[in-house]
């Protein structure tokens, strides 16, 4: 194995060692890093060397490699690449009767049939000389861009009044433009420019005074849409609380008799129904967080916490179960939360799938634009009606938050349900009827 070889390897190695270090397949690094799976192979198997050391660096963060192993890797990669490029260079001499790299003379120059396409023995540093239809395209460039200038050139050259003032955009509002004699100035029409994508100043104006670019706020939305967290945060989340138990199970308290509740809703349109009975979680809430980071940069859940900002006695009503049992062989992997523990903690639990284990999920985890995570919370109460919301820790580039995960800026409320009145609706009858466990 030649020296240009062992130093492609040693790249290859290394790279192999930090994969091998981690649990994720090479499609699972390939589509962080923004490549195709079998180029990534390429490059651990050392049949390849990236060009530019930026998808390096990002797999050695994936990777988590320390500042030691980055400074070899990117010592090993300048030897690789100067062995690929060593490499091309013998392969080129040899095949294509190229000169050398120490043979430039003009003699061995004129001495070449001069039937054979042969590599330019000109420095690399001396600009080529462009065929004439290019020349003319660089002449056309160079006219528009001088055009350009020019148009550019005069519009600065107008007097004070018909420029946009600064702070006429920060106002949001524009004063009448006037003529040296004091008369309103009419609206003119934008001459053609040369440049269909230049802008024109009072464009630029216009969208700086539009309430679109107001800063976003820091207070959640209280919609049905994602919750945003507040600006400089570098994440973002939403919660569904209306998740069923299987997709089918779940009940809910509401303060009615039966012939005044509708029949039980489909799964997407629990919330809707839920809001309009005035319906309380009954002894379960499972709440669904969707979490996401703002930028490609990864954010690291580092702790999920309970707050139970109230307890009182179970709520009276009525028990609505949605079903009678139609539990399915699936269940994912989740936090379990006891509300009537006077400290809860969301504890990781493992999900099941036909017998097969999926192990629970661990924080720290982390997250991205690109690497979205969806966090379950089962939380049960048998004794109290409680109110509380989660605090998620989160971490990145050296910044520390916490983040408020509620129902629309109030808390979730689940309430026991032992010793009241159970109804299910019976499809056949068309109405809710007495349930008997």
């Amino acid at each position: 194995m030649s020296a240009a070889q062992d130093d492609v390897q040693e790249f290859a190695a290394l790279l192999s060692r930090l994969k091998d270090r981690t649990d994720r397949s090479y499609g699972q690094l390939a589509r962080r890093l923004h490549m195709n799976t079998s180029t990534l192979h390429r490059y651990c198997a050392g049949d390849a060397v990236p060009v530019d050391f930026a998808p390096v660096e990002r797999f050695a963060a994936l990777c988590e490699a320390t500042s030691q192993e980055r400074l070899e890797l990117h010592r090993l990669w300048i030897l690789a690449v100067a062995a690929r490029q060593r490499s091309r260079s013998a392969a080129t001499g040899t095949a294509g009767s190229a000169p050398s790299a120490a043979d430039d003379s003009p003699t061995d120059a004129a001495e070449e049939p001069t039937g054979l396409v042969t590599a330019d023995p000109t420095p690399t540093d001396t600009p080529p000389r462009h065929p004439w239809y290019r020349r003319r395209r660089l002449l056309v460039s160079a006219a528009v861009a001088t055009a350009l200038l020019a148009t550019l050139g005069s519009l600065s050259a107008l007097p004070d009044d018909d420029r946009p003032r600064a702070s006429d955009s920060v106002q949001g509002t524009e004063p009448p433009r006037t003529t040296p004699t004091g008369s309103p100035r009419p609206e003119s029409t934008a001459s053609p420019s040369p440049s269909p994508s230049a802008p024109s100043p009072s464009a630029d104006a216009s969208k700086k005074s539009s309430p679109k670019s107001a800063p976003p706020t820091d207070r959640p939305s209280k919609g049905a849409g994602p919750q945003q967290a507040p600006a400089g945060v570098p994440l973002t989340w939403s919660a569904n609380s209306h998740v069923w138990q299987a997709g089918c199970g779940h009940d809910y308290v509401v303060a009615r008799p039966p012939s005044q509740v509708p029949p039980p809703p489909a799964p997407q349109d629990a919330e809707v129904w839920a809001g309009s009975q005035g319906a309380v979680h009954g002894e379960q809430t499972m709440v669904e967080i969707s979490v996401q980071g703002r930028t490609s940069t990864a954010v690291v859940l580092k702790a999920l916490r309970v707050r139970v900002v109230g307890r009182s006695v179970p709520s009276k009503g009525t028990v609505y179960t949605m079903d009678q049992g139609c539990g399915g062989a699936l269940t994912p992997r989740y936090f379990d939360v006891d509300l009537d523990k006077d400290r809860p903690i969301a504890r990781p639990a493992d999900g099941n799938d036909t017998g097969v284990t999926i192990p629970a999920m661990r924080l720290p985890y982390r997250v991205s634009a690109e690497d979205p995570e969806v966090l379950l919370v089962d939380a049960r109460t048998q004794n109290c009606d409680c109110s509380w919301y989660l605090e998620l820790d989160w971490s990145s580039q050296g910044r520390t938050g916490t983040v408020r995960i509620d129902d629309h800026g109030r808390p979730f409320r689940t309430t026991g349900i032992k010793g009241l009145p159970m109804y299910v609706y019976d499809t056949s009858a068309r109405s809710w009827v007495t349930y008997r466990p």
